[in-house]
């Protein structure tokens, strides 16, 4: 079998390591079509942040091995809905990937964890801060056997101040000001309606991982990346944290307008909201022709973005006035037609109609047959390379068998 991270990594200055032509499968014998082929994945996180990060890189063709405790990963638990009585929540992001349950009070289990690390490519991580240190699978006690690792440890406050903090995702939202910009003025703060911080610490996590399997493919050597929920939070929140850097003015709640932009929220017509998304003068100009009033786009009130911003408590009640003519629908084929940003607020059933009526194709069979589940696809189209759902979420201990037999393999 064809396994990457057994071969000699270059020495630095070296050509990188290019796959043979034709070969594409992985540690276990799947022949994944994505650009990891070849890449193996001790996945040791669990939750959300980690696992989504893995199942990403293992939709494009790494082998993933899930490591659990004899328990599982808690998101089994989380129901609410079920599938099969089984968690939509674990299964929504556990996909091609091969599991082993492993009791760390148990020095046979924490060897073969170990092997695991020392045998794998990427080794991810999110426990708390140096949890990992007295089973001997921390960064340096995994690079000293395996100096080509690529190593990832996710946390949520980091590893100095905050290394004593629990890392959830509601925690962060309220600790980095999210809260405090979603929802009404009036009301309590709110938090966003998934964890938001979650997937982009995951995503930060697979953009790290890739940057380094990158830089070993030139130098041969590997390294650590660390990631955290509230350096995520505050890099995620863009405009926002920045513009307080840069004015020291403190953003507050809005409801659902912008504080730069306007009309920029949903605007009420004659049998519910649409969505208007004004970013610019042209556009601007062309709303007002089709709501039939032109002259509106010349009134010295809203004739630029700072003076509808300015004067957004005039302008709203002029353009409610202008909508209460048609139904949301109607807008939007209007204002579709015109090329002017709107969209209906769908729920999330609406939401994947409208992606299928686009195109898109969001949802996919994982596995296949009897077995197979539906998913929603990964949102990386490869032209060459595309991602693969070959392989359901696993059950606990699923692929025993399986990673033993691979770390045999990996044995001189």
């Amino acid at each position: 079998m064809t396994l990457q991270s057994n071969a000699a990594p270059p020495s630095p200055g070296a050509a990188p390591y290019r796959q043979p032509a034709g070969v594409r499968q992985d540690a276990f014998g799947r022949q994944p079509s994505g650009p990891l082929a070849g890449i193996v994945v001790a996945d040791f996180s669990r939750v959300l942040a980690g696992p989504y990060c893995t199942m990403l890189l293992a939709d494009m063709g790494a082998a993933v091995i899930k490591v659990e405790s004899p328990s599982g990963d808690e998101t089994r638990a989380w129901k609410p809905p079920v599938y099969e009585d089984q968690s939509t929540y674990y299964l929504s992001i556990n996909r091609n990937k091969r599991a082993i349950a492993l009791d760390f009070a148990n020095p046979d289990d924490v060897a073969t964890a170990q092997e695991i690390a020392a045998s794998a490519d990427v080794v991810l991580e999110n426990f708390k801060p140096g949890g990992l240190d007295r089973f001997g699978l921390d960064y340096a006690s995994v690079a000293e056997r395996h100096p080509a690792v690529v190593y990832a440890s996710i946390t949520g406050f980091g590893t100095a101040g905050g290394a004593a903090l629990p890392g959830y995702d509601l925690l962060v939202q309220a600790m980095s000001g999210l809260m405090s910009l979603t929802g009404d003025p009036e009301l309590p703060a709110y938090r966003s309606g998934v964890a938001v911080f979650d997937v982009i610490t995951g995503l930060h996590a697979a953009v790290g991982v890739l940057s380094a399997l990158h830089e070993r493919s030139q130098s041969g050597r590997g390294q650590r990346i660390e990631v955290n929920l509230m350096s995520s939070a505050l890099s995620g929140m863009v405009n926002q944290t920045g513009g307080y850097l840069l004015s020291g003015k403190v953003p507050t709640r809005m409801g659902n307008e912008h504080p730069s932009i306007y009309p920029y929220e949903p605007m009420p017509t004659a049998d519910g909201d649409i969505v208007l998304a004004i970013g610019n003068d042209r556009q601007f100009r062309t709303l007002c022709g089709v709501l039939g009033s032109p002259a509106l786009a010349t009134d010295p009130r809203f004739a630029t973005p700072p003076d509808r911003s300015l004067n957004r408590a005039g302008l709203r009640p002029i353009l409610q006035d202008l909508l209460a003519c048609k139904t949301a629908a109607e807008w939007f084929d209007v204002f579709t037609e015109a090329r002017l940003p709107c969209a209906p607020i769908n729920d999330v059933r609406g939401g994947i109609e409208f992606a299928q009526r686009l195109g898109l194709e969001p949802v996919v069979e994982v596995g296949s047959g009897d077995q197979s589940i539906p998913g929603i696809r990964n949102p990386i189209t490869f032209s060459e390379t595309p991602a693969s759902y070959d392989l359901v979420p696993p059950g606990i201990d699923a692929d025993r068998a399986d990673i033993v037999q691979w770390l045999r393999s990996t044995k001189p």
